[in-house]
């Protein structure tokens, strides 16, 4: 499913609800064809804001050799590097310093784009540029553990959006050919984060767009009746991607994500049964006796980037929808669509 690049940075900004974050960061997205090349300009004008404002700054222990005693003097490992007979002292300080998590991460982002193969040049000559205003900061061997080390508070969240496109670099690198650099996979073509990104997108989007609704995840319990309560421990948890109330309204959406949107059966496109099948089940197990939950809507909501589909169905009070959004759009349709939806 190939996505223009602007579209997926839209879908990015809101499953990470960074949309004012993108705003501060003003990168043109017009007519931007690479995804990689994007995201550089992000973490380029990024750094720039960062680096006008301050880095974060933090205190860090040091032990290094001195002249003269700074700090807590050392003893045993200045005996063991002779550096008493040298005039010299081992010493433990706490120095205040940009060398830290967050600036390690951006920076060593930034240093490991320099030998991305398919990044243009002149956006590397504006990366060298940035990367000459950073004081000393140290270049990491990135991993899954060094990005759930990230603490993000109230004073330092803007880095939060630089560090969620340093660790999407991250994750879509792939070696190439040419020893020491590598090439940016496709994102579109992993369904499993893409259907991630899609149902985050879309859960935000009605948070951010439609406040008139509470909108969440739910959890829904098996109506079943059972002689032993112990056993409903070995019943799966049912969870809705999307659950959209108002006082009289509900509304659950399923969104799915797949290169094909249907699946088709004798030269006929069909919907896929499986997903059906879940979005009864929790019709089905939400009803609580109230009115709002007996005729709860479920919607069925696939991307596409051609044909669009609005299938309407009942079963007894619920609604039933098979919608598509078209990602190959304008945004500005993209929101139309999503908001007349619901």
């Amino acid at each position: 499913m190939q996505i223009p690049v602007e579209n997926i940075y839209f879908l990015l900004c809101y499953a990470w609800d960074k949309l004012e974050e993108k705003d501060r960061v003003n990168v043109s997205t017009d007519g931007q064809q690479d995804l990689l090349e994007l995201l550089s300009r992000v973490l380029i004008n990024g750094s720039r804001i960062l680096l006008k404002r301050g880095l974060e700054h933090d205190y860090v222990a040091v032990t290094e050799e001195n002249v003269g005693v700074k700090g807590k003097l050392e003893v045993s490992k200045s005996v063991k590097q002779n550096s008493f007979q040298r005039l010299r002292a081992v010493c433990s300080y706490d120095e205040y310093s940009a060398d830290i998590l967050h600036n390690q991460i951006l920076y060593t982002t930034l240093f490991k784009l320099l030998y991305a193969a398919d990044l243009d040049e002149s956006i590397k000559d504006s990366i060298r540029k940035v990367l000459r205003r950073f004081p000393r900061i140290q270049i990491l061997d990135l991993s899954p553990i060094v990005f759930d080390q990230i603490k993000i508070h109230r004073n330092n969240r803007f880095y939060e959006f630089l560090l969620n496109v340093c660790q999407l670099i991250y994750e879509n690198q792939l070696p190439n050919e040419k020893e020491g650099t590598w090439t940016f996979s496709d994102v579109t073509r992993n369904e499993k984060k893409m259907a991630t990104l899609f149902e985050k997108f879309v859960l935000n989007f009605y948070k951010v767009e439609h406040s008139e609704w509470d909108v969440s995840g739910e959890y829904i319990y098996w109506s079943f009746d059972t002689h032993d309560d112990a056993n409903l421990e070995f019943l799966p948890r049912m969870e809705t991607d999307i659950t959209l109330r108002k006082s009289d309204e509900k509304i659950i959406i399923d969104t799915k994500y797949y290169q094909e949107t249907m699946q088709s059966s004798y030269d006929t496109d069909k919907v896929k049964s499986g997903n059906l099948y879940q979005l009864y089940s929790y019709l089905m197990h939400q009803e609580d006796g109230t009115k709002r939950n007996f005729r709860t809507k479920g919607i069925l909501l696939y991307p596409t980037i051609s044909e669009e589909y609005d299938l309407e169905y009942r079963y007894k009070n619920h609604p039933i929808e098979i919608r598509t959004i078209n990602l190959n759009q304008h945004w500005e349709g993209i929101k139309e669509r999503l908001s007349s939806i619901v």
